[in-house]
């Protein structure tokens, strides 16, 4: 953990190495137990929540068959944006995830859902199973740490193109999906030298966002419309403010889960030779968490669990809210800090921290010399 330790206060300062392993030990022990008790219980909750979501997204559509009338706009657009976002949150992304795999049901298996998204599940499977899970807020690892557009730390150089971060942040909040599949590509590093640009791997993986990108056209922004028949407009601007308002929420409900205030980054170097238990911490210190309801838990696909979610990812999501007093109360017995905080606080704090490195870091003036008494002669009165 080197980039902790030269920090004016080291969270992890007062653990040995004997208490990190035996934090990842006690994390096994949880794991382990939720494992041994899936069950009917957790089947039943995805096959219902998958239920509701696909007799809301159909029930919303056919609203919009009439999106001519404003009413009928105003329900179908939000009944088409809530579908799309746990489509996106709490199932495809936990299925993929293979959280579900146990169930072998084919149906419902990380290797062969595609979600409704720009990036196509292998891909994304591959950057964010794979590599941000992996490399969690590794600064030059992680490309989910900033997107690869932002400075995300106040050690990284800062440069006067990241005065625009805060638009390239908002941009990329508008049209996530979008972003989602050009950083699955790992666009920018592909198309930086011939080489890369030219690489059968790229080029195939480029073929497939744009089949993918075109079916998900054809389907919000052609054929739909055109069943809505004298509605075609209307349902057109239903699905683009549906797939806009996803978009907002992931990408502020992924920003909350690892750029706010009290979130640790780290360096390259600091995961040479990384234990168990090392992994482990760096997911708790990595990690941030949104408070509230059972409401708020669905519709962030339990990623306002984002801690427990990154320290078991491929438990069941519906989980992560019973195993949560367990991890606190770990957390409070090796002094360690629990982010948390409700959705408008970690959105504004992850804002914030967005615009303080778009500047340069500020530059603290050394502290004067502390006075030196006078000493009088010995002798003197």
């Amino acid at each position: 953990m080197t980039t902790l330790q030269r920090k004016p206060v080291n969270p992890v300062g007062h653990l040995t190495p004997q208490d990190i392993e035996a934090i990842g030990r006690e994390l096994d022990a949880i794991r382990d137990e939720v494992i041994s008790s899936r069950g009917e219980r957790d089947a039943a909750y995805i096959r219902r929540v998958i239920k509701v979501q696909r007799w809301l997204e159909l029930g919303s559509r056919g609203v919009l068959l009439f999106s001519i009338l404003p009413p009928a706009w105003l329900v179908g657009t939000a009944g088409l944006a809530v579908a799309k976002i746990l489509e996106n949150m709490e199932i495809g992304h936990n299925v993929m995830h293979g959280q579900w795999d146990w169930m072998r049901d084919p149906k419902i298996h990380s290797t062969t859902w595609e979600w409704d998204n720009a990036s196509p599940s292998e891909q994304w499977k591959h950057s964010h199973n794979e590599l941000h899970h992996t490399y969690t807020n590794v600064i030059g690892r992680d490309n989910d740490l900033g997107y690869g557009i932002m400075r995300v730390d106040e050690d990284q150089r800062w440069h006067p193109v990241h005065l625009g971060q805060p638009l390239w942040n908002f941009v990329n909040a508008c049209f996530f999906e979008y972003g989602i599949a050009a950083y699955d590509l790992e666009l920018g590093r592909n198309l930086s030298t011939k080489e890369r640009r030219r690489s059968p791997q790229f080029k195939a993986g480029v073929r497939q966002v744009l089949r993918k990108i075109g079916r998900q056209v054809a389907k919000d922004y052609v054929l739909h419309p055109l069943l809505s028949g004298p509605s075609f407009l209307h349902t057109i601007a239903a699905n683009a403010v549906a797939n806009l308002i996803r978009n907002l929420w992931t990408h502020s409900v992924i920003m909350c889960g690892h750029f706010p205030k009290g979130v640790e980054t780290f360096e390259k170097s600091s995961i040479e030779g990384e234990t168990r238990g090392e992994w482990y911490l760096r997911q708790m210190l990595g990690s941030a968490n949104i408070s509230g309801g059972r409401l708020m838990h669905l519709m962030t696909g339990n990623l306002s669990f984002q801690i427990e979610h990154h320290l078991f990812p491929d438990l069941p999501s519906n989980r992560y809210q019973e195993i949560a007093p367990k991890i606190q109360d770990l957390f409070q017995r090796y002094g360690l800090s629990y982010t948390s905080g409700p959705l408008p606080k970690q959105v504004a704090s992850a804002w914030a921290k967005v615009f303080r490195l778009a500047l340069p870091n500020r530059r603290t003036a050394p502290k004067p010399p502390a006075p030196t008494r006078r000493r009088e002669p010995v002798g003197v009165s």
